[in-house]
């Protein structure tokens, strides 16, 4: 089992547009292709409230790779996030993306 980390730095004050697209659209999607998500936080305190952290749930790599590559390429989605940034532009500032794997201590082993 490993978790994927993936945190968007959004263009200031397009945080909101970008909740809304998970809450609408994406988290369907994800169902969809059998993505698995563990969580989403927002920034209370710390260094950028235009963050927003996502962990995905994956069997291995290679499950990521089907999956998320089949995600990334479904027309529906990308009619979704061409709709969310027609007024307004980019939601994302960018993406970062971390495989993590548990320690042999952890509570998810």
């Amino acid at each position: 089992m490993i978790h994927e980390l993936r945190v968007f730095h959004c263009v200031p004050g397009r945080l909101p547009a970008l909740l809304k697209r998970f809450e609408n659209d994406t988290l369907r999607l994800f169902e969809k292709h059998g993505i698995k998500q563990l969580g989403f936080w927002t920034v209370a305190i710390g260094e950028s409230s235009n963050d927003l952290f996502l962990i995905l749930q994956w069997e291995s790599l290679a499950e990521r790779e089907q999956k998320f590559g089949a995600f990334a390429k479904d027309p529906e989605w990308l009619e979704v996030r061409r709709k969310s940034e027609e007024q307004g532009g980019s939601v994302e500032a960018s993406i970062t993306n971390t495989i993590l794997v548990p320690t042999a201590f952890s509570m998810t082993r």
